[in-house]
């Protein structure tokens, strides 16, 4: 048991600090859950269709790389609003980073 003592941690401490995602009073900030916002079974039904039909980013295939995507993205944001949430023409196939970095820069930044 001692030697639990003497061993250094491998592991370095992360800083806690995030990048803002949900800009205050928008439609995600009003204690909704995901389901409530749509995401629910019906809408991982749908996501795994269309990923399947449609398994690439759109965004690094542009740049000329082949990239597997596994997020729906809205192209336009839906805010809410079921119809444009439900519009297969508004869809796209993402990657985590694209997804996550350049697209939601883009969004916050208009």
């Amino acid at each position: 048991m001692s030697r639990l003592k003497t061993l250094k941690p491998t592991l370095q401490v992360m800083r806690d600090e995030r990048v803002p995602t949900m800009q205050a009073g928008g439609w995600r900030t009003k204690g909704m859950t995901a389901a409530q916002r749509g995401y629910d079974y019906d809408w991982q039904k749908a996501r795994k269709q269309y990923l399947s039909e449609h398994p690439l980013c759109v965004r690094c295939e542009a740049k000329g790389l082949v990239v597997a995507a596994n997020v729906v993205d809205h192209v336009i944001a839906h805010r809410g609003d079921k119809r444009l949430f439900w519009d297969r023409a508004n869809w796209q196939a993402l990657c985590t980073p694209c997804h996550s970095g350049d697209k939601q820069r883009e969004e916050n930044a208009a």
